[in-house]
């Protein structure tokens, strides 16, 4: 897909981050837009920065880990926009902590919405973005999909999943010769407020968290739009946000299993600083 004007965009988790990132940059590409969010405010927001831009743009208030909902907005936006040609599934949340603390509640919440929205998603709109005759469908995942990290066990069960999922799919598009790219997005730190906005721990270790998340993340939300534009473009089956990616998807394949160790080393001196050991 190298033209974007008149292409229908519909995006999920729109109101902040990579979401609006993208909503923008296809805005200032001519793309029509579909876009939701749970929150309505920041949803807003991005609807009226983009129609400042001259496209035609909805938003729509939508919880993606609701299956009905998913289905019914497939069909208002295929019958409001009269196609689909782009789908990213987008919306995401964060849950930090351990196996042996986690809840089932915050597990179930956070598998519903990284996970189950981008099959709900999926099912929803891919029979629209076959029958566009152009589409393409971009899922989220993570370099968390990449590697297990301690506290991380729910969100790398999620996003390992979504490359799995998506991997699959992008070859079942290719056996049937249907004409969907399928794309697995894997960003690094980026600079969005989802480790904020994460469940789990208590009030101060969420606060240190996501300072410390903050001092790492190497790259824009802007940045990471552009990079998923150009590969949306390219029809890339993979693409990679940020340098520490590249290094990410680079530790397992020469290390193996070997990496845990270091990780886990590296987890019990920082439970030591908080006075958890």
């Amino acid at each position: 897909m190298k033209e974007f004007t008149d292409k229908v965009a519909v995006i999920t988790g729109a109101g902040s981050g990579i979401g609006r990132a993208l909503a923008l940059g296809l805005a200032a590409r001519g793309a029509r837009l579909a876009l939701s969010d749970v929150d309505e405010d920041g949803l807003a927001g991005t609807v009226e920065s983009a129609e400042a831009l001259g496209v035609d743009v909805r938003g729509y208030a939508l919880d993606v880990a609701d299956r009905a909902a998913v289905l019914a907005h497939a069909d208002v936006v295929a019958e409001t926009f009269g196609r689909v040609n782009v789908v990213v599934n987008n919306a995401g949340v964060a849950l930090g902590a351990t196996v042996e603390d986690m809840t089932f509640e915050d597990y179930d919440w956070l598998m519903g919405v990284n996970l189950g929205g981008v099959v709900n998603g999926t099912k929803a709109f891919l029979p629209h973005l076959i029958g566009s005759g152009d589409g393409h469908l971009v899922n989220i995942s993570s370099v968390f999909g990449f590697v297990g990290v301690p506290t991380q066990s729910a969100y790398n069960a999620a996003k390992f999943a979504v490359r799995g999922f998506t991997e699959a799919l992008r070859e079942e598009m290719l056996a049937a010769r249907h004409p969907v790219a399928v794309s697995c997005v894997h960003p690094g730190g980026i600079k969005t407020n989802i480790a904020r906005h994460a469940r789990g721990g208590s009030g101060g270790d969420q606060e240190a968290a996501a300072a410390g998340f903050e001092k790492i993340a190497m790259t824009t939300p802007k940045k990471a739009a552009e990079t998923i534009i150009r590969g949306i473009e390219r029809r890339s089956a993979r693409i990679l946000i940020g340098p520490d990616a590249y290094v990410i998807d680079a530790i397992p394949r020469v290390l193996g299993s070997a990496y845990q160790r270091p990780l886990a080393t590296l987890t019990r001196l920082g439970f030591k600083r908080m006075g958890k050991n």
